[in-house]
């Protein structure tokens, strides 16, 4: 026998097989399942999993028919459609006033410059009319 062989043999006893025989009570004794390095998985204590209980379903997971879950589905998007177009439109109204208030301003403030321009080129007209009557024959005479 070699050196590897005897820890194999050393590490992985033989157990019997499962005895059914009321020793301890009618409790069936089960062999426990040896891995290669002489241990044994966690996973077999563990409780076997099942499925999910879930009390709390959204309604359109109850919903049996199909034809039925595509109709809500469908007037869903459609409110969701015309919210979106009014509010769009509102939007729009807003732009469009403020824009008519721009313009609004913009022109007044031209109408000012331009009176302000027309008085400053009458005060400079009426300047220089007054040098020009200062320098007339008539009134230097």
């Amino acid at each position: 026998m070699s050196h590897a062989e005897e820890t194999l043999s050393l590490a992985a006893p033989e157990q019997p097989e499962a005895s059914t025989s009321s020793q301890a009570g009618d409790v069936p004794v089960l062999p426990l399942a040896q891995s290669s390095a002489g241990r044994v998985s966690g996973k077999a204590w563990k409780p076997p999993k099942s499925a999910t209980v879930r009390s709390h379903l959204p309604e359109g997971v109850k919903t049996k028919k199909w034809e039925e879950r595509m109709e809500k589905t469908k007037k869903e998007q459609a409110i969701k459609k015309l919210q979106q177009e009014l509010k769009q439109e509102k939007e729009e109204e807003i732009k469009r006033r403020r824009e008519v208030t721009l313009e609004r301003k913009k022109a007044l403030e031209e109408r000012q410059r331009l009176e302000e321009a027309k008085a400053k080129m009458g005060a400079r007209r009426a300047a220089r009319l007054r040098r020009k009557m200062g320098r007339t024959k008539k009134i230097n005479h």
